[in-house]
C-alpha cells in the first residue's frame, strides 16, 4: 500500500450556494448552506485515503466544535492524526464559499492552521522517512513549507508542492521539490510573470518541474525535456471547490507508476470530484477513476 503524509491545513468550509454571486453591498437569497470538512492539506489526505493509499497528517485544529468534528473526520477516513496537534484558546481555521454557476469565491481564515511549525515536521522525521510521497501546500506558515522541502530531500522522499494560494518562492525551495503543481494563475504568481505569459513557454523555458492545471484544457506538464498535455476528462460540472486538491493527492498516490500514466488518472480523479457538491464529499474513490479509465481511455 502507497504511504503518503500531507503536511497542510485544515479547515471547516462554510458554504454557501446561490444562483449568482452576490455583489459589493446586497443582499441575495441563497439555495443551500451547509458546512463541509476541508483546508487543502485535509482534503488532499481524504482524497489520498480514498484511492486506497495509508495516509498521515501534519497539522493543527482549535480546542473547538469545528476542531472535534474536523479530527473526528479524519479518523474515520482511516487517516493517522498523531501528528494533528489540537491548540486550546485558538480558533479552527476556516473557509467561506460561495458556489454558483459552476464557480467558487473562497475566504479563508488559517486559525490553528497558522501555528504548523517546522518543529511539527521535524517531530514527524519517521512517518515521513517511510513515505513513497509527501504533499505540502500554502495555507500554512511559509517556513513549514520549506522546512517540508528541505526534510524531503534530506530524506530522499519526493515532495509534491501545491503552491496554493500563490506567492513568489525563492528558487532555492522550488528546485527542492520533485513536483510543483500550480494553475496558470499561480504559475505567474510563483514566478512572478505577468499572468498572461505564454504558459508553454514558461513550461519550455523553466527547468523547474512543473505540473500545470489548466481547467478543462487538462494538464501541461514537463516530462524530462519535453512538455506534454494530458487533456481533461468530459463530466458535467457542479462544484469545482477540491479540483485541485484531489489532483494532488491522485498525482502522489499514482506517482510510481509514472508521470504521464499519474497525471492522467490525476485528472480522472479531479473531473469527478467537480461532478459533485464538496470539496471532501465529492472525492473519489479508486474504483470510481478506474470506471470513469475504461468509459474514457
Amino acid at each position: 500500500m502507497v504511504q503518503i503524509v500531507v503536511v497542510g491545513s485544515i479547515n471547516m468550509d462554510l458554504v454557501t450556494v446561490a444562483s449568482r454571486f452576490v455583489a459589493p453591498g446586497e443582499t441575495l437569497a441563497g439555495e443551500r448552506f451547509l458546512t463541509v470538512a476541508g483546508g487543502k492539506g485535509a482534503n488532499q489526505a481524504v482524497a489520498a485515503a480514498r484511492l486506497g493509499a495509508r495516509v498521515s497528517m501534519i497539522g493543527a485544529v482549535g480546542a473547538d466544535l469545528f476542531g472535534d468534528q474536523l479530527y473526528q473526520g479524519l479518523q474515520s477516513e482511516g487517516i493517522d492524526v498523531q501528528h494533528v496537534r489540537r491548540l486550546p484558546d485558538t480558533a479552527t481555521g476556516t473557509a467561506s464559499i460561495s458556489v454558483a454557476e459552476g464557480e467558487n469565491c473562497i475566504v479563508i481564515v488559517a486559525g490553528a492552521n497558522a501555528q504548523v511549525r517546522p518543529e511539527d515536521v521535524r517531530q514527524a522525521h519517521d512517518v515521513l522517512a517511510g513515505a513513497d510521497a509527501i504533499l505540502v501546500q500554502m495555507e500554512i506558515p511559509l517556513e513549514t513549507v520549506e522546512a517540508t522541502l528541505r526534510l524531503g530531500r534530506q530524506l530522499g522522499v519526493p515532495v509534491i508542492l501545491n503552491p496554493a494560494p500563490a506567492q513568489p518562492l525563492p528558487l532555492e525551495w522550488l528546485a527542492m521539490a520533485h513536483f510543483i503543481t500550480p494553475n496558470q494563475h499561480e504559475l505567474a504568481t510563483l514566478l512572478s510573470a505577468p499572468v498572461d505569459s505564454d504558459f508553454r513557454a514558461v513550461l519550455e523555458q523553466q527547468s523547474l518541474p512543473l505540473v500545470m492545471t489548466r481547467g478543462g484544457e487538462g494538464v501541461w506538464y514537463r516530462d524530462g525535456d519535453q512538455v506534454r498535455h494530458q487533456a481533461a476528462f468530459s463530466v458535467d460540472v457542479v462544484d469545482t471547490t477540491g479540483a485541485g486538491d484531489t489532483f494532488n493527492a491522485a498525482l502522489a498516490v499514482f506517482l510510481g507508476e509514472g508521470l504521464p500514466t499519474a497525471v492522467k488518472k490525476a485528472a480522472a480523479a479531479a473531473a469527478l470530484s467537480i461532478s459533485r457538491l464538496g470539496a471532501q464529499s465529492g472525492m473519489p474513490t479508486l474504483g470510481e477513476v478506474d470506471a470513469l479509465l475504461e468509459r474514457q481511455p
